[in-house]
């Protein structure tokens, strides 16, 4: 509705007057929105108020990603080269979680083959494995000593993108060190202070220092225990333990005492932690000191004892015991802390508690008793491990006990153990002492059907018993078995042709000369040359070898030949169909244009011709031109060569697109 002018001024005057500021309360501290509803209808009521006026104006967050972010800076580039973040624990859930815990159930069931195949089709799948599921199919190859699949795995993940974490690189830490590859091991350590975006553990640190101490390296794992100081470390009793236990196995009582007393000192002037005791009453028998070593003891396990002893700790007073005159009270001590185990509530005994009852009752000479006590590991929920069938199986070898070790072999399937080189060794070894050759050799074809890698040594170990036997047959096949899967070295050569020679087998001699010279001829050195020409001297053959390595030379020539002819047909096949498809991909169009231009020109002339009374000419005959010489022939020839021009240029210009 219009408004008049009188009107229109009243209504201005109004507008502009002050309006009035009425000062409204302050909400009291407990807002009435805050209150519970009387009934479920009004929370329903409100419920409904609250999605409508959402549905009509939407919330600011959605309004506020609608609008263009210019005023944000970009984000700086990150550096490709900069190691990834490892995972965190809580990404492990739904899909991932679920396939885990399949995962998890193939290595209870110890299918570890199955795991770790599942693994690696996981990772390029919608569901992709966490670092934790990896790490926990590794453990468990590491737990069975297969080491080579564990190195496989984590070269496959790596590769993958799957950022490690510092269990990863513990893992890969302690396979080298069990592979006495300390070197290696210290590398990667390095390669972890360096380049990870973490920092080492206090497990790092045990698995380093304990690795080097088995391999009799306590000079450089006492410089890794201060270099653990040094970077804010507190002192681990653990790693004080091994180093101890390094200095008396040197039979250096002062330097176990004196890690005692560092230790000491560095934890407040007392040591409430029992790993540490075992060693240091093996400082005290290695003193002559056996009345101080006992009172230890008593310190450590007596019933005032207010001592922390875990399982590794009283393994280790056994262990002290044992190999110290004290037997008879290492078998106490195991009866009660047997009778004390109580999982999971308390924890006293563990794996290294019957190795090292067994490795006791072994040097007392009471095998039976030691078989024993290792069959009745079940009974306390603990599995034995390749490691310790291999030291009872060792222990049995070396003393004439061969069908006892063999039973012990039999049964590890049983127990879900997988024997791995150094069982069949064992076997092997015993089996030639025990004049039994054929034996030995099936040891030896298990181990290699069994997907073992024996090395060289294994290898000459048997051709020796073989030989030694007479079975230079047998040798010679185990010969062209391994040949293939082994780097043989001279002696391993000559050892075997030697053989052959003193058996009047030259014709295998020079059979294996030429499957030498045809894999590998920097493999027939000169001094293995010599001795084949010595020897063939003897039974006035020695042309032959300069025949072999004739025909071998000229062999390889027309190898190399035919593969050059091969590899020039190859390339002009691959330049004609290059031609051929350039030709059909620029000038197929042209073509037919050019076939329908030139059939309407030769209808138009035939036209002609016969209007003017002159020669018919028929369809699909192209008439001859004539230039001024009456040469039929040089009209011809301008049109080829209009044509090759044409094509010429068009194959430049293809060239041109194609380099483009």
């Amino acid at each position: 509705m219009a408004l008049s002018k009188p009107t229109f001024f009243t209504h201005l005057k109004f507008l502009t007057k002050p309006y009035p500021h009425h000062h409204h309360p302050l909400p009291s501290f407990i807002s009435l929105r805050f209150l519970s509803f009387a009934t479920p209808e009004e929370a329903a009521a409100e419920r409904r108020r609250r999605k409508r006026s959402l549905r009509i104006e939407p919330p600011l967050n959605s309004l506020r990603h609608s609008q263009p972010q210019q005023s944000q800076q970009p984000r700086p580039a990150q550096n490709p080269n900069a190691p990834k973040l490892p995972e965190n624990v809580s990404i492990l859930t739904g899909n991932r979680l679920n396939l885990h815990n399949k995962i998890l159930t193939l290595i209870r069931q110890n299918d570890l083959d199955e795991a770790a195949l599942y693994t690696r089709h996981s990772i390029y799948s919608n569901c992709r494995p966490t670092i934790f599921t990896c790490n926990a199919v590794m453990a468990a190859l590491l737990r069975q000593s297969r080491y080579s699949d564990l190195l496989s795995l984590h070269r496959f993940i790596t590769q993958a993108g799957v950022a490690a974490n510092v269990v990863t690189h513990n893992l890969l830490i302690n396979a080298y060190m069990d592979c006495r590859k300390t070197d290696t091991a210290l590398e990667h350590y390095k390669q972890l202070i360096n380049d990870a975006p973490f920092n080492p553990s206090p497990t790092t640190y045990r698995i380093l220092i304990k690795g080097l101490i088995d391999n009799s390296k306590v000079e450089r794992a006492l410089e890794l225990k201060d270099e653990m100081l040094s970077k804010g470390f507190n002192a681990d009793p653990i790693v004080y333990s091994y180093l101890m236990w390094g200095e008396a196995k040197n039979s250096n009582a002062d330097g176990v005492f004196k890690l005692y007393e560092e230790l000491k000192e560095k934890l407040g002037g007392s040591v409430s932690d029992g790993v540490v005791y075992g060693s240091l009453m093996k400082g005290y028998f290695l003193r002559g000191m056996e009345k101080e070593a006992m009172e230890c003891y008593e310190e450590a396990v007596g019933e005032s004892s207010k001592i922390k002893m875990s399982a590794v700790a009283f393994n280790s007073v056994l262990d002290a015991l044992s190999k110290n005159g004290k037997f008879d009270e290492a078998l106490k001590l195991f009866d009660r802390i047997m009778a004390e185990h109580n999982p999971p509530i308390k924890l006293t005994v563990n794996l290294g508690s019957f190795n090292v009852m067994v490795d006791g009752y072994c040097a007392q000479g009471r095998f039976n008793d030691a078989i024993e006590v290792f069959k009745n590991m079940g009974e306390k929920r603990c599995s034995p491990d390749t490691l310790s069938y291999n030291n009872l199986i060792q222990q049995l070898c070396n003393n004439g006990l061969l069908g006892e070790a063999e039973e012990l072999y039999n049964g590890m399937s049983e127990k879900g153990v997988s024997p791995d080189e150094f069982t069949f060794v064992l076997l092997m070894d015993t089996c030639f002492k025990e004049d039994r050759p054929d034996d030995a050799a099936g040891y030896f074809r298990t181990m290699i059907d069994s997907k073992l890698r024996p090395n060289l040594g294994v290898y000459n170990k048997l051709v020796d018993g073989l030989i030694k036997v007479g079975k230079i047959d047998e040798a010679k096949s185990f010969y062209d078995l391994m040949v293939g899967k082994l780097r043989m070295d001279t002696a391993s050569y000559e050892y075997m042709m030697k053989a052959l020679f003193e058996a009047g087998k030259v014709d295998e001699v020079l059979k294996m000369v030429g499957g030498i010279l045809r894999d590998d001829a920097s493999d027939f050195t000169e001094e293995l040359q010599e001795f084949v020409n010595g020897e063939l001297k003897k039974e006035g053959r020695e042309e032959e070898l300069v025949q072999l390595m004739g025909e071998v030379e000229k062999e390889k020539a027309e190898a190399a030949a035919r593969e050059a002819e091969a590899a020039e047909k190859a390339k002009n096949s691959a330049r004609a169909a290059v031609s051929s498809l350039i030709s059909s991909k620029l000038f197929g169009a042209k073509d037919a244009e050019e076939e329908s231009r030139a059939d309407t020109e030769n209808a138009v002339e035939a036209k002609a011709a016969s209007e003017e009374g002159g020669e018919e000419v028929s369809d699909g005959e192209t008439p001859f031109v004539e230039d001024g010489s009456g040469d039929v022939g040089s009209a011809e020839e301008a049109i080829e060569g209009e044509i090759l021009a044409e094509v010429e240029v068009k194959s430049d210009g293809a060239s041109e697109q194609v380099t483009a």
